[in-house]
């Protein structure tokens, strides 16, 4: 249905609850169509904002809707809405993903992990005082949500999800910026490797 102001399809999320209500009783295809049509889209950009590309994010969104159309019987349209339960089980669908997966670790992320703060992995030649002072001086020019998250990170050994859960920040959120947080920290460690 078209809104009086002609910006596309206003839907009634109880309307979709009762959807997924009815899907859940009789597996109907049609209202299982519907759900995929309006959520779909919806649970794509969801997963995107975590971080996921394109390609990625359509398949998780595939997955999701194997597991809402293998978990329907489980709704009840009392307890959530059907944007709510739905986007639990996309959210732990990320996590199960995640964990399985491992940690993604950018190529700056590493550099950073295993060549700059790794101990005892230095030459012997290295001098380590100058080496902590410069690392010091760039971590005291990144932005202060930027410098936050690498130690966190690195320092104290929080993971990305417990560093999102801590700040109430998006996972996707952390990841970018520790991404651009490591892309500065080479670039200003660079000038101490020549």
């Amino acid at each position: 249905m078209e809104d009086s102001g002609g910006r596309g399809a206003v839907v009634n999320p109880n309307r979709l609850s009762q959807v997924l209500s009815s899907f859940s009783e009789t597996q109907d295809r049609g209202a299982f169509r519907e759900l995929y049509d309006y959520y779909g889209p919806r649970l794509k950009q969801f997963y995107m904002k975590s971080g996921t590309d394109e390609a990625t994010a359509e398949e998780m969104v595939q997955e999701t809707f194997v597991l809402v159309w293998r978990k329907a019987h489980l709704y009840d349209v009392t307890k959530a809405a059907a944007s709510t339960w739905i986007f639990t089980i996309a959210r732990n669908h990320r996590i199960d993903r995640i964990r399985r997966e491992k940690r993604f670790v950018s190529k700056d992320e590493h550099y950073f992990e295993t060549e700059l703060v790794a101990e005892g992995d230095q030459d012997e030649n290295v001098d380590q005082p100058k080496m902590s002072s410069i690392i010091q001086k760039a971590l005291a020019e990144l932005p202060a949500n930027q410098a936050e998250l690498v130690k966190l990170s690195f320092y104290e050994e929080v993971t990305h999800a417990e560093i999102a859960s801590r700040l109430q920040l998006p996972l996707g959120t952390v990841k970018s910026r520790l991404r651009l947080a490591f892309g500065r920290l080479r670039k200003k460690l660079a000038e101490f490797e020549t």
